[in-house]
């Protein structure tokens, strides 16, 4: 006998049948087995309690029991040992029902024999054993902290661990016999056919793919695939670990999007020089050609200039605000003078066909904003309905006040109450479509032609109106034309000081040495300055520079130097101009207003500092502050 035998109890009220059962075991009992029997239903209960054998022979009929009772009641219990139930000939039902109840197997009396009563035996030890190996595989998977599962050839659910319930939501449940896509829906069906299809080829697979959980939560998974074969080397299954890669994915997302922010301030600060140079000479030659001009409609063309020119060197400003984190310039302002300039804007440069027309309130209220952002909003929705009238129409621009109350406040969830000031943007032009209306405001949402619109215009809008704390109604219909109505927080106030530039007295020819590497703002700088009885010479670097004032010392009253120059910096220049002459007075200029060169100029005591590009009354402030300093 072995030292570790099968421990068999025989359940069966049948001593004729018990000494038979004895004798086939006689015949291999030697090699595995060790047979014990009880003869009642009660004992059998004890035993089966007490948890001393491993394997149970059931006899169906016991007395006023049957076996099929006894089955129901040890699996309740917790029993693990197999249970093979043995019934009369035909007993279909039963042996189904003893199936479903738990039983390793069954086995008809009729047709029993040793070998078969064996075979039975050593298959119910091993199924017992396997289970048990996957029990306790599967409790290691359900450890783990990946989703673990395993599907047939068919996409049904045959294994799911507790790190899936976690991840999808789905039970383990409500998971099994069910198919991954009842489960969640796969972003992109043709990469998990590929993948399928390199599967079956491979063995293996492996890649990304985007999911949707029960609670609707887009998820991002990083997904391994391992063909699972039996014995002939058949695929059987698909065991399937996937980790959850969504926060990993956004946190990548984020310093790209910081990394993208960098260089886009790198870049923004290595052309924004440039761009105010060519700015500069636009602003101080439109000052000029202002009081040269002779033509009335000439005329009124250079404020236009004038103002989009200061226009453009705020956006250079804003760009530069906005790639280092900080929020535009706001200032208390009267949204009818933004209204006024769109109006010359669109009436300049917008096809005849488009009749422009305005309505503005004597007593609007102001607004906190940043004009130039607030500019860009009214030029965006005025381009847009330009866009939506290629044969021409009517286009309003209407300013109201508008006092908000609870009730209102109600109906919109992004209104506050309070005083509003309320911008309508009307035209007459092909409408939107209604399956549209809501994409309208989406980054990249076009209804233009490829090449004519970036989809940014009013998803630019949004942003801007939203940062001023406001919102946006549109209403719209098909080839009745648009209304946008912008509503930004307001302060009951309606009168407000115009700002002018204030006029300066013309100098007594005092001569001024102007250091600038740009040909195009020496020249035009010496323009304004004789223009307002200056003197001035000029020099295209710092070396040039050094040479002239040591020439003209007794004579320069006064340097205006750029701080970003070739072959010597405006920074060096001052300390060399400082070292000939240390009482020289010197204006600072560069188009980098937030340089660290132009914060140590001032700590070696420059006496004014401009920021490129400076109109000519701003020029002659700065010359006029120093003069009133001596």
């Amino acid at each position: 006998m072995n030292k570790n035998p099968i421990r068999v109890l025989l359940i069966d009220d049948d001593e004729d049948d018990y000494i038979l059962t004895r004798d086939w075991f006689g015949e291999f009992q030697a090699a595995c087995c060790e047979l014990s029997w009880v003869d009642n239903y009660a004992d059998a209960k004890g035993a089966i309690a007490q948890n001393q054998y491993d394997i149970y022979l059931v006899d169906y009929r016991l007395g006023i029991h049957n076996g099929l009772e006894l089955l129901h009641e040890a699996v309740a219990n917790g029993c693990a040992a197999p249970i093979i139930l043995l019934t009369g000939q035909g007993d279909r039902e039963i042996d189904l029902e003893a199936m479903k109840a738990g039983a390793a197997d069954y086995l008809e009396k009729s047709q029993l024999t040793a070998p078969l009563l064996e075979r039975s035996i050593r298959y119910a030890i091993e199924r017992k054993q396997t289970e048990q190996q996957i029990r306790e595989q599967a409790a290691l998977l359900d450890v783990a902290t990946d989703a673990i599962f395993v599907r047939d050839l068919n996409d049904q659910i045959l294994f799911w661990n507790k790190a899936a319930e976690t991840l999808y939501g789905w039970r383990k449940d409500e998971a099994i016999a069910r198919k991954t896509q009842e489960l969640w829906q796969e972003k992109n069906l043709s990469r998990l056919q590929e993948a399928l299809r390199l599967l079956m080829k491979n063995g293996s697979w492996q890649g990304e793919l985007h999911q949707t959980t029960t609670s609707n939560k887009k998820i991002i998974v990083e997904s391994r695939w391992t063909l699972v074969r039996d014995f002939a080397h058949q695929p059987q299954a698909i065991l399937i670990v996937n980790t959850d890669i969504t926060q990993k994915q956004q946190l990548e997302a984020q310093f790209l999007r910081a990394q993208r922010l960098e260089s886009i301030g790198t870049l923004a600060s290595g052309i924004a020089h440039d761009l105010n140079n060519v700015l500069a000479p636009i602003l101080m030659t439109a000052q000029l050609l202002e009081s040269q001009l002779q033509d009335e409609r000439s005329r009124k063309l250079v404020p236009i200039i004038t103002a989009n020119a200061k226009r453009g060197a705020d956006l250079v400003k804003q760009v530069l605000s906005f790639t280092r984190g900080i929020e535009g310039e706001r200032t208390l302002l009267q949204f009818k003078h933004l209204i006024i300039e769109i109006q010359h804007i669109v009436k300049e440069t917008f096809p005849k066909t488009i009749e422009i027309t305005t309505r503005l309130p004597q007593n609007l209220w102001v607004i906190s904003g940043d004009a130039t952002q607030l500019h860009q909003v009214l030029m965006n929705l005025c381009v847009n309905a330009r866009d939506a009238m290629p044969n021409g129409g009517m286009l309003k621009i209407i300013a109201e006040n508008l006092l908000i109350d609870e009730n209102y406040a109600r109906m919109h969830i992004d209104a506050k109450v309070g005083p509003y000031v309320v911008i309508s943007v009307i035209d007459t032009g092909l409408g939107i479509p209604t399956e549209i209306l809501d994409r309208i405001f989406e980054p990249f949402f076009s209804t233009k032609e490829l090449g004519k619109g970036t989809g940014l215009g009013l998803s630019t809008v949004l942003g801007i109106v939203k940062n001023h704390g406001g919102f946006i109604s549109v209403y719209s219909e098909e080839g009745q034309g648009s209304e946008f109505k912008i509503y930004l927080p307001a302060q009951e106030i309606t009168e407000t000081i115009e700002e002018v530039e204030p006029v300066f007295s013309y100098g007594n020819g005092e001569l001024i040495l102007i250091v600038d590497d740009e040909a195009a703002i020496r020249d035009i700088t010496k323009t304004s300055l004789e223009t307002y009885n200056y003197k001035a010479i000029t020099a295209s670097d710092g070396i040039e520079a050094i040479a002239l004032y040591a020439e003209h010392r007794d004579e320069i009253s006064l340097v205006l130097t750029d701080m970003v120059m070739p072959s010597m910096d405006g920074l060096t220049t001052i300390r060399t101009l400082q070292k000939i002459n240390p009482d020289v007075k010197i204006i600072a200029i560069s188009g980098l207003a937030s340089s660290d060169k132009v914060t140590a100029a001032y700590e070696i005591g420059i006496k004014a500092f401009l920021s490129k590009p400076y109109t000519a009354n701003q020029l002659l402030e700065a010359i006029s502050v120093i003069k009133d300093n001596n």
